[in-house]
């Protein structure tokens, strides 16, 4: 049987899976990117990301494209358990403050055109059938086009396959969670009759309910079709592999628009449910897992695409120190002590969500979602919501306690003056994936150079106030780790090795 022989095997070619191969390709890092199907999946499935995933693409020049491939419907902001109030994502000072309506098939071509943009592509059609690991690496076995079988040999291997990880049964990991309660199904499609794409843009309005229990939740899409998330007595019973019918289609509109809506046509569908689970260890040796391999949860909120590209983005600058030598594996436990309880957050949300817009109504459930309006209507509330639902809130761990206030947190995009006079913003000095040491006050940072062939330094100048620093030091995905004072070196060999050239990969 011929092998392959790259540095990291990327199981899966969904949202986490090209962030992570795309980060990988720009530090230079080879990677090989199976996919079992033939081509990409072209429905709509996840309907938008999020300002902190918007924040992550523009941080590598993707978001423009994204933008020119989103859908023009302005969306007023976030929710929560699709009631009446939108959360004011401006609150947490970001450039982006309403989600990008943007369908994931149309964010993965973005990011596969950026990995083909660099060197790598995906190989379609090969679907994984074994795995073996040992202490130096991770030999795949792959059936590809034709049954013709091959192996490919990684140093990594990170599973990126969804919800239903082939990666995860092959290794053994327990998936420890909640099973389903019910079941609901999505399709794009093409409606006849009156559809008000012109409403007010907050989600709520979007939303449609009956008292027998039918759901429907309807979003424009390109070229005249509609992206239904619907669910009612014959959804709730169908089987998980059954196809989307009309008729059934059909039956939710009636419950819940009368007869002024109907379906001329039907081009992709699939069903799903509000199972919520979690691995509990993100890393199984020399196996990663990233994405819906790693978790699931309902889709309330939208949380679920972006969960897994900010896994990515996570993971994939610290794989790439470690095998260009740069840093140790210690560095690669980071993912889960970071990434881990950012899942845990959104299970425990979405099952919330997915009890408060439950059908019943009976049972003070009325009432609490009354409760729940209200509360939201007040800023405070409204703002530590925002923040949960779109990533904007999340601080990283720190060892000091009493550190600088930036630290952990999301670097601002701030609008710098650097060199001659030139004017960008921050987000555009990361577009090569190296961390940025920012100085704002041209201050010494006595042993940086040391770091520089890992860490770029940049001497800029700051609006005044604009931020309570004179030198930051932020990671390659973005996040703060050091803040003027004491500790530049100790942070720089912390999370980028130690000083000097790097030492060689094998």
């Amino acid at each position: 049987m011929n092998t392959q022989v790259t540095e990291v095997i990327v199981v899966g070619a969904g949202g986490a899976g090209l962030t992570l191969a795309t980060e990988l390709a720009l530090a230079g890092v080879p990677a090989v990117v199976l996919d079992r199907l033939p081509g990409r999946n072209l429905q709509s499935r996840a309907g938008a990301i999020q300002p902190r995933t918007a924040e992550m693409l523009a941080l590598r020049g993707l978001l423009d494209d994204a933008l020119g491939r989103s859908i023009d419907y302005q969306l007023l902001g976030g929710h929560f358990a699709g009631l009446p109030v939108p959360l004011d994502f401006a609150a947490w000072d970001t450039r982006y403050p309403q989600p990008v309506l943007l369908p994931q098939d149309q964010l993965e071509a973005v990011l596969e055109e950026r990995l083909t943009a660099l060197g790598g592509r995906v190989l379609r059609e090969h679907r994984l059938t074994g795995l073996r690991q040992d202490a130096d690496g991770v030999t795949a076995t792959v059936t590809g086009p034709g049954g013709t079988e091959r192996s490919v040999r990684g140093r990594f291997l990170v599973a990126c396959d969804g919800a239903h990880s082939s990666v995860r049964k092959l290794t053994g990991a327990a998936f420890p969670g909640q099973a389903a309660r019910a079941r609901m199904a999505t399709a794009d499609l093409v409606l006849t009759g009156d559809v008000d794409d012109s409403s007010t843009g907050h989600i709520s309005s979007r939303i449609h309910t009956s008292p027998q229990g039918h759901f429907v939740m309807i979003t424009p899409l390109a070229n005249g079709l509609h992206k239904l998330i619907f669910s009612g007595p014959r959804t709730l019973s169908a089987e998980r592999d059954a196809p989307v019918t009309a008729d059934e289609v059909r039956d939710v509109l009636h419950a819940t628009h009368g007869g002024s809506l109907d379906v001329a046509e039907i081009r992709y569908s699939s069903r799903f449910s509000d199972a919520s689970r979690q691995l509990e260890h993100y890393r199984h040796g020399r196996v990663f897992f990233a994405g819906d391999s790693a978790h699931i949860h309902s889709p309330a909120g939208g949380q679920g695409l972006n969960l897994g590209v900010q896994d990515a983005f996570n993971l994939g600058w610290k794989l790439a120190a470690v095998l260009r030598g740069e840093a140790g594996e210690a560095l690669l436990d980071t993912y889960q002590t970071e990434r881990h309880p950012v899942a845990a957050r959104v299970l425990a949300l979405t099952r919330a969500q997915g009890v408060v817009m439950g059908p019943q109504r009976d049972g003070g459930l009325g009432e609490l979602r009354d409760v729940l309006t209200d509360l939201i209507r007040l800023p405070d509330a409204n703002r530590y919501l925002a923040g949960i639902m779109s990533g904007l809130d999340l601080r990283l761990p720190s060892p000091d306690a009493a550190a600088h206030p930036l630290l952990g947190l999301r670097m601002p995009d701030l609008d710098l003056v650097v060199g001659d006079g030139e004017k960008v913003r921050f987000s555009e000095l990361t577009r090569t994936g190296r961390a940025v040491l920012l100085d704002l006050a041209d201050a010494p940072l006595d042993g940086a150079a040391s770091w520089s062939d890992r860490v770029t330094r940049v001497r800029a100048r700051a609006e005044a106030g604009a931020i309570d620093a004179e030198a930051v030091l932020v990671r390659p995905d973005g996040y703060v780790c050091w803040a003027g004072g004491a500790g530049l070196t100790a942070t720089l060999a912390r999370w980028f090795g130690p000083a000097g050239p790097a030492a060689p990969t094998r």
